[in-house]
């Protein structure tokens, strides 16, 4: 089965974020065929999550899981790490006050 780029993923995301009114915004490019993908739920009331993409070996499925969780500052200092071993990563930052990513929806894993 062909993997999709990035850059691919990235605007198809965008698009089902717009779609829903959710205000979603890339942060940070990676690399448009193969950079992972970080996503950055802000809430607005000074708390956020991050979340990047696992796979598991034992099923071979791909889910999404948190990274980071709890005072923004803090999630923006978890990014900037992953960023420094990682210079191809994308984030997005998405601000929704009801907390939706629409990443446990079908087709995004």
């Amino acid at each position: 089965m062909p993997r999709l780029t990035a850059r691919f993923w990235v605007d198809a995301y965008l698009a089902r974020l717009r779609f829903q009114d959710i205000p979603g915004f890339v942060t940070a490019h990676g690399d448009d065929t193969a950079g992972a993908v970080l996503v950055k739920l802000n809430t607005l009331d000074g708390q956020a999550q991050s979340f990047h993409r696992s796979y598991d070996l034992m099923s071979g499925a791909r889910k999404w899981i948190e990274h980071a969780s709890g005072v923004e500052a803090d999630v923006d200092a978890a990014i900037g790490r992953q960023q420094e071993f990682d210079p191809d990563l994308w984030v997005i930052e998405i601000e929704d006050r009801a907390g939706r990513h629409l990443l446990d929806e079908p087709g995004l894993e």
